[in-house]
């Protein structure tokens, strides 16, 4: 399955969209759009596929996403198997880089709009006193009328363009610039990875998904990604277990299997490797705070 170009709606009356989710499967899959997104968690929690990133994402979170990048935010099971205990609540809003026209973007005044933009295309989280600020902005835009929609935005996007708390999640080696087919290649190599990790995927497998050779697909990806095949599949494991150690419902073992490791040893090199914190160590920070 490769990513889905999505098409967002503006309607005839909006020059951008708004909008207010409280199911977890809307757009749950691996997709991208021409529009920017700045999304919202009031309620809700999972593992955020954002570029080349795995990492998770709980209720408080604000993202900006620039275009074309692709991302996939995978609610938790318990959504879907409890959904009247457990409620998304998320806020979206799309807009195009130039949706009050090519004239206004590229005034002089709005350099530093222009590099935010071009920041996004990595994919940015609010963090700091900043987000309770841009979360008011957000709600305010949801039911407001007419210029007062576009001003507030435009807020919203200054305040984020002058922050220091905002910080860059894909990384530089996440290759945006890739022709579509071989986007789509990459990312039918990325949904088999999400839909697999549990078990032990040899590299024949993700190979020939994408119509390589073992050796010759070990370096297509590393050059398109940035790193290994392996170390991807890894952080995909460990971006599970972290979400299970924050639940603390079963042990730090039964987590290691649960991830797709096949052995504790591995499981606690791997976790250490790419949270600089061995299991227990993670865990028991999260109680602290």
């Amino acid at each position: 399955m490769k990513p889905q170009l999505l098409q967002v709606p503006t309607g005839p009356h909006y020059s951008f969209s708004i909008r207010r989710d409280d199911v977890p499967h809307v757009n749950n899959r691996w997709h991208y759009h021409n529009e920017l997104e700045l999304i919202y968690f009031e309620r809700g929690k999972g593992t955020r596929f954002i570029g080349d990133h795995i990492g998770n994402f709980d209720k408080g979170d604000v993202v900006l996403l620039g275009s074309n990048l692709p991302h996939y935010w995978r609610f938790d099971t318990i959504f879907f198997e409890k959904p009247d205990e457990h409620k998304a609540d998320v806020h979206v809003i799309h807009f195009n880089n130039n949706f009050w026209g090519d004239t206004f973007i590229n005034l002089p005044e709005n350099i530093q709009l222009r590099a935010l933009f071009e920041r996004a295309k990595r994919g940015l989280e609010v963090r700091g006193t900043m987000r309770s600020k841009i979360i008011r902005l957000i709600n305010e835009m949801a039911s407001a009328k007419d210029m007062k929609r576009i001003i507030l935005l435009l807020e919203t996007l200054s305040i984020l363009a002058e922050s220091e708390e905002v910080i860059t999640i894909s990384s530089k080696g996440f290759n945006l610039h890739m022709e579509e087919d071989e986007r789509d290649r990459i990312n039918m190599v990325y949904n088999f990875a999400i839909n697999n990790f549990k078990r032990k995927i040899s590299l024949e497998e993700p190979a020939a998904i994408a119509g390589l050779s073992s050796n010759s697909f070990c370096r297509y990806f590393k050059s398109r990604t940035g790193k290994t095949f392996s170390r991807f599949l890894n952080e995909i494991r460990v971006g599970h277990a972290c979400r299970l150690l924050v639940e603390n419902k079963l042990s730090v073992k039964q987590i290691c299997y649960e991830s797709g490791f096949n052995n504790f040893a591995s499981f606690h090199k791997n976790f250490k490797t790419i949270t600089q914190k061995s299991p227990l160590t993670f865990q028991k920070d999260l109680i602290r705070k």
